[in-house]
C-alpha cells in the first residue's frame, strides 16, 4: 500500500514526491521507484539523510503514458535490495496534448447519454420488432432500456461523489428509547 508515493500523476505537470525512510540513510543506500504498466518508467531520487526525494520535470512526465501502474518503491546498497512500499499508481494523461473536439466524459457518462438517446427515440416507435426481406429486427424492451439507465445512473453519480455513493432518501434510521 503506498503511503509516501503519490497514488496519481498528471502527465505534463511536474512530479515531486519525498520518501521518509530512515532505515535506508544517503548515500549508502539509494532509492528507486519502478512503475509498470503501459509503458515502463524508472525513477531515481536523490537522497539527504533518510529523505528520498523524486522530482521529475513536466516536460519528462508528458511523455508519460497514461494508465495504471504497479509501483515498487525500493531501496538499493549494492546487492541488498528492499522493496519500502508497493501498490498502484494511476497516470492521467496530459490536458495540453487533447486535440480539439475532445470527450471528458468517462465510459458511464457516454452510455447513459446513449440510452437515455435511444430511450427519447423510441418513445414514438410502437413495434418490438418488424421483419423487411427475411431480416427481422427486435428491439431492446423499453423495460429493459429503463433498468440499464439506472444502472449507468447510479455509476455515475458514484463516480460523481468520488466513490462514496450513498442513498440519501428512504433511508431507514431505528431509534430505540
Amino acid at each position: 500500500m503506498l503511503s509516501q508515493f503519490p497514488k496519481t500523476i498528471q502527465a505534463g505537470l511536474s512530479l515531486r514526491a519525498e520518501i521518509v525512510a530512515p532505515d535506508y540513510l544517503a548515500p549508502e543506500w539509494s532509492v528507486t521507484a519502478l512503475l509498470r504498466g503501459p509503458s515502463s518508467i524508472d525513477l531515481a531520487a536523490t537522497g539527504e539523510g533518510g529523505t528520498h526525494t523524486f522530482a521529475v520535470p513536466g516536460t519528462q512526465t508528458a511523455a508519460y503514458v497514461a494508465g495504471r501502474y504497479a509501483v515498487s518503491v525500493r531501496a538499493t546498497n549494492g546487492a541488498d535490495v528492499f522493496e519500502i512500499e508497493a501498490g498502484a499508481v494511476e497516470i492521467a494523461g496530459d490536458v495540453a496534448a487533447l486535440e480539439a473536439g475532445h470527450d471528458p466524459r468517462d465510459h458511464a457518462e457516454r452510455v447513459l447519454t446513449a440510452i437515455e438517446a435511444v430511450i427519447e427515440g423510441r418513445a414514438s416507435k410502437d413495434q418490438q420488432s418488424y421483419t423487411i426481406n427475411g431480416r427481422t429486427l427486435v428491439r431492446t424492451s423499453i423495460a429493459e432500456l429503463l433498468q440499464l439507465r439506472k444502472t449507468y445512473q447510479d455509476e455515475v453519480a458514484k463516480l460523481n461523489s468520488g466513490g462514496r455513493h450513498r442513498r440519501l432518501l428512504r433511508r431507514q434510521v431505528r431509534v430505540r428509547m
